[in-house]
């Protein structure tokens, strides 16, 4: 029976208009290592940012890594703060199961690789924070820890009190399959844009996965 869900944020319960790793890359996170007097190279800095290398791997440049991922999350948040004014980010239509999950007394967890703060700031926008039972963003003291090591989602589990049979993770990413496996629960890829292989379950509307809990009790 599952008895809680947890939730990517960016690209599956809200999205970007215009959003690319390298654009962010080029225009937020060049400026913001130039601040540090470093300069980590596109493909470094990509291998990272999709967990192919450690986010400590950035030490070998002479820096160290919680200082530099606390710089590129100020920046993060200065460039989310714009885009929420300029009114660029949005919540997708199908969010809304989140309320019925909830009256359904689904626990609810937010799960982010972007830190605690930015995660916070995007849900709160769109009144969707009161909602989730648990909020975790990028673990300043485990930043190793991020997807797809399956650390946050262990914690998210500790904390609601539930098993590993009874969770469900729901996510858009390669990242987000990868994490749930290692964590050894189901996956559901909610497809907003391409298929990834080897989740459990997938579908194109939030609102499956009510049919999904009632197949499941």
């Amino acid at each position: 029976m599952i008895k809680a869900i947890i939730f990517d944020v960016d690209e599956t319960l809200v999205y970007y208009e215009g959003y690319s790793l390298r654009e962010w890359y080029e225009s937020i996170a060049i400026p913001a290592m130039k601040e540090l007097g470093i300069l980590i190279d596109w493909e470094t800095f990509r291998k990272m940012a999709k967990g192919e290398l450690p986010r400590s791997y950035v030490e070998n440049f002479g820096i160290d890594h919680v200082e530099f991922w606390k710089a590129m999350d100020r920046a993060n948040r200065r460039y989310r703060e714009k885009l929420l004014k300029e009114g660029k980010i949005h919540a997708y239509p199908d969010v809304d199961v989140i309320k019925k999950l909830k009256a359904k007394g689904i626990k609810l967890a937010a799960v982010s690789n972007a830190s605690q703060e930015n995660t916070e700031l995007v849900l709160r926008a769109f009144g969707l924070l009161n909602y989730f039972d648990v909020v975790l963003g990028k673990d300043y003291s485990y930043l190793d820890g991020v997807k797809p090591n399956p650390y946050l989602l262990e914690k998210a589990m500790n904390i609601l009190g539930v098993k590993k049979e009874e969770t469900l993770l729901v996510g858009d990413s390669e990242l987000d399959v990868k994490a749930g496996k290692n964590a050894g629960i189901k996956v559901v890829q909610i497809v907003r844009d391409k298929r990834v292989e080897g989740a459990d379950y997938y579908i194109t509307n939030l609102n499956e996965l009510l049919d999904l809990i009632e197949r499941d009790s």
